[in-house]
C-alpha cells in the first residue's frame, strides 16, 4: 500500500461509515499499523491509503498503537496548542498549526468493540489530524491563506523535482 499524496482528490472526499467489521477492515487496520512503521509515521487515515472509509490509526508513544472505526469526536477542550505539524500525504511540508489541547473521542476497535478515549498532548492532535482525513481536511487547511499557498508551491515545487 502506497500513501495517496497531494493533489489526488481522494485526500478532498469524506470518508463513509464502515458498516461492518469484518476480516477485511481488520486486514486494512493491520496493513496501516504497518505503514506507519515502515514510514515512520504517528498516524494514518484511510483516505491517505486509497480506502474511503472512516478509519484511522495512531502509534504515539506511551500510548501504543490505536485503531478507530467510525469515530467521532465527542468534546475538544477549550484550552489549545500551537505545534509544528507534518503529513505523509504532504512530505517535507511543516506547520504550525492551532488544535484543542484535549478531546474525548468515541469509536470500534478492530474487534468491533465501542470505546471512549480521553486524550490530551500529542495524542490528541494527533487524533484530530486523523480525524479531519475522515472529513476532507488536510492539515494546510489550518495555515492562513497566504503561508498555506507557499507551502503548497514549495511542496509542488520538490515534488517534481523528485519525479
Amino acid at each position: 500500500m502506497q500513501i495517496i499524496t497531494l493533489g489526488d482528490d481522494i485526500l478532498r472526499q469524506k470518508a463513509k461509515k464502515i458498516d461492518k467489521i469484518d476480516d477485511e477492515v481488520k486486514v486494512t487496520a493491520r496493513n496501516m499499523l504497518e505503514i506507519l512503521k515502515r514510514d515512520k509515521g504517528v498516524g494514518v487515515a484511510g483516505p491517505q491509503i486509497g480506502v474511503t472509509k472512516r478509519i484511522f490509526v495512531v502509534s504515539v508513544e506511551g500510548s501504543g498503537e490505536l485503531v478507530f472505526i467510525n469515530p467521532s469526536i465527542l468534546e475538544t477542550s477549550m484550552e489549545t496548542a500551537k505545534y509544528e505539524e507534518g503529513c505523509l500525504s504532504i512530505p517535507g511540508i511543516y506547520a504550525n498549526v492551532v488544535r484543542a489541547e484535549a478531546i474525548k473521542i468515541q469509536a470500534w476497535n478492530e474487534k468491533g468493540r465501542p470505546f471512549t478515549l480521553r486524550a490530551d498532548g500529542l495524542l490528541a492532535r494527533v487524533i484530530q489530524h486523523e480525524y479531519d482525513h475522515l472529513e476532507g481536511v488536510l492539515f494546510l487547511d489550518h495555515v492562513p491563506e497566504k503561508k498555506r499557498g507557499k507551502l503548497i508551491e514549495k511542496y509542488e515545487k520538490t515534488h517534481k523535482a523528485a519525479v
